[in-house]
């Protein structure tokens, strides 16, 4: 299929499509008008993309791990252990965080809050 049936059954924009690419996260063969054609197992990938962006994956995190899970012969235990993973990196987040804000509010309270 061609660019524009592929970024509807994905629910994308071209643009988007066009991105992934560049970024090598998806690919298309180009036939000899120019055309972009992708394959029907891109719309899984794809998808796949979009929901780990909003889990909380960067393109870069997504585009190196990509390849592994989809050629992964235990998909499903590959993506439980890569969200295990930014479960763990995120809740070290929060705890981060967490300990931040501690110390703005006590040096909010004190006369000159930059001293050490």
């Amino acid at each position: 299929m061609r660019i524009g049936e592929r970024a509807q059954a994905c629910a994308v924009s071209r643009d988007t499509l066009r991105f992934y690419e560049l970024r090598g996260l998806i690919t298309s063969q180009r036939s000899a008008n120019g055309y972009r054609h992708y394959p029907a197992e891109m719309v899984q990938l794809v998808l796949y993309i979009k929901t780990a962006q909003r889990l909380g994956f960067s393109l870069g995190e997504i585009g190196s791990s990509v390849g592994t899970l989809w050629q992964s012969a235990a998909p499903d235990q590959a993506v439980t252990r890569l969200l295990q993973d930014k479960l763990t990196l995120i809740e070290t987040r929060i705890n981060e965080l967490d300990l931040l804000r501690q110390e703005l509010q006590l040096r909010l309270g004190q006369a000159c809050p930059l001293n050490p």
